[in-house]
């Protein structure tokens, strides 16, 4: 498992440098867009603000999914993983899938218990992870908002 993330994470970096002009790749950012698909829009009052996810290529890209619901952070890290994990689902994808998670803590005082939570929800090799705790809190009074990129 580790050594297929590393070949997947090979190839992206080796496609963004080719995008970017840094590589040997000629791939145009044109045809990488044109791969482009939303799996899910995220609106209000009929404005699309986001998708929900986004695939290019053998990626997915999910968005930051929050709890805005009265509860503690274990509750929050419980909802907003299962929400991560019907978009993964719902793009063809899963959590033994997921290559980068970003984390983002409404109080760094919550790091231990979301990670209780946390703990196992992504397989036995676990995806690396950026956690950081967000000055002026997280949007939408959520404790915590998780996106993360996988391979389907």
């Amino acid at each position: 498992m580790k050594a297929q993330r590393r070949s997947i994470l090979k190839r992206l970096f080796a496609s963004v440098a080719g995008m970017t002009g840094l590589g040997s790749s000629t791939r145009s950012l044109a045809a990488s867009t044109a791969e482009k698909e939303a799996t899910s829009i995220v609106s209000q009052d009929d404005i699309p603000l986001y998708s929900g996810s986004t695939k290019l290529g053998n990626l997915v890209f999910v968005s930051g999914a929050g709890a805005h619901f009265e509860g503690d952070i274990r509750s929050h890290t419980d909802h907003v993983l299962k929400e991560i994990e019907k978009e993964l689902i719902k793009a063809g994808s899963s959590m033994d899938k997921v290559l980068k998670v970003n984390v983002l803590l409404h109080d760094l005082k919550d790091y231990k218990a979301m990670n209780e939570v946390y703990k196992g929800r992504f397989g036995k090799n676990p995806p690396v992870r950026t956690t950081v705790a967000v000055h002026a809190g997280v949007p939408g009074n959520s404790w915590v908002e998780i996106d993360c990129v996988a391979y389907v």
